[in-house]
């Protein structure tokens, strides 16, 4: 499912004394299939972005397409269950909507209050427990008797189990140890490939960002400030700090590994390895010279 923010703006408690204007003018366009980024300081309006993806917020001006459904503000919407089935959503902390009694319970929820049949809920729930990387045994428990990282992917196989479109993640990692991130990260990431979702990321981490989107969007004060891929987005650090943001702990060292040298690499490295084979091809150029 395409979708695209066209000149959208939203201000919370419109036409009252407390009006505050959250974004404005954003437009974005999200072909199915990709992993989009989006980061930003605190405040820059990338969790008001978020919920406009699965109409929890209607725009105030412009509008939203969510594949052949447009959501705008010069009418009354009505049926949004439709597009909030199509649109998953992982909070900050899912954890904290578990409340059934058995994981499987909790799973099945969503798509029988959709009118997937029980039958049909619990073979889901079954495949996506594994899907997480959780044995099947644990659907029979509490969720409750987890651990808080397997509380974490119980909740995440709750919304995958409602079978949508696009998975928006709201900093899916907060709380999480180095570990845990990049473990639920690259289950993101695989989750991301092989159902072939349109994946959203708001996230604070630079390197989450490098790692998983073909795209990233910079919000500053409620506007689009940039896009671009990572490579082009992090080969202006300067203009990153600016924004109050940071880049990725590789690019700090290759700039700094730059400036020692008092020479550039040929393109800015995102990771370990790209560092590596850049180092080993200048110093393979510096012998043969």
């Amino acid at each position: 499912m395409d979708i695209a923010l066209q000149q959208v703006e939203y201000k919370y408690q419109a036409n009252t004394p407390f009006e505050r204007l959250a974004i404005q003018n954003v437009n974005l366009s999200i072909p199915h299939g990709m992993f989009m980024a989006l980061i930003g300081h605190t405040g820059s309006g990338k969790s008001t972005v978020l919920q406009h993806l699965n109409a929890l917020l209607i725009p105030t001006k412009g509008r939203v397409v969510l594949g052949d459904r447009i959501i705008g503000a010069e009418k009354k919407e009505k049926n949004l269950k439709s597009v909030r089935q199509k649109v998953g959503i992982v909070f900050q902390f899912p954890e904290h909507q578990l409340f059934d009694e058995t994981v499987e319970k909790d799973i099945c929820f969503g798509p029988m209050n959709f009118g997937v049949s029980e039958e049909e809920a619990k073979n889901r729930a079954r495949q996506l427990i594994i899907d997480v990387g959780l044995p099947e045994e644990v659907l029979q428990k509490s969720p409750f008797e987890l651990s808080g990282g397997q509380m974490r992917r119980v909740a995440i196989a709750g919304v995958l189990a409602m079978e949508p479109d696009v998975l928006v993640l709201d900093e899916p990692t907060a709380g999480l140890d180095p570990r845990g991130r990049t473990e639920i990260m690259d289950m993101f990431y695989r989750l991301h490939k092989e159902k072939g979702l349109s994946t959203i990321l708001v996230t604070h981490s630079m390197e989450d960002a490098a790692k998983y989107a073909d795209e990233i969007v910079i919000m500053h004060h409620g506007q689009v400030k940039k896009t671009g891929d990572p490579r082009s987005i992090f080969s202006n650090p300067e203009k990153l700090l600016e924004l109050g943001l940071d880049v990725p702990e590789v690019v700090k060292f290759q700039y700094m590994l730059e400036s020692k040298l008092n020479r550039k690499l040929d393109k800015t490295c995102l990771s370990i390895d790209e560092l590596s084979d850049a180092l080993k091809e200048l110093k393979d150029r510096g012998e043969s010279s």
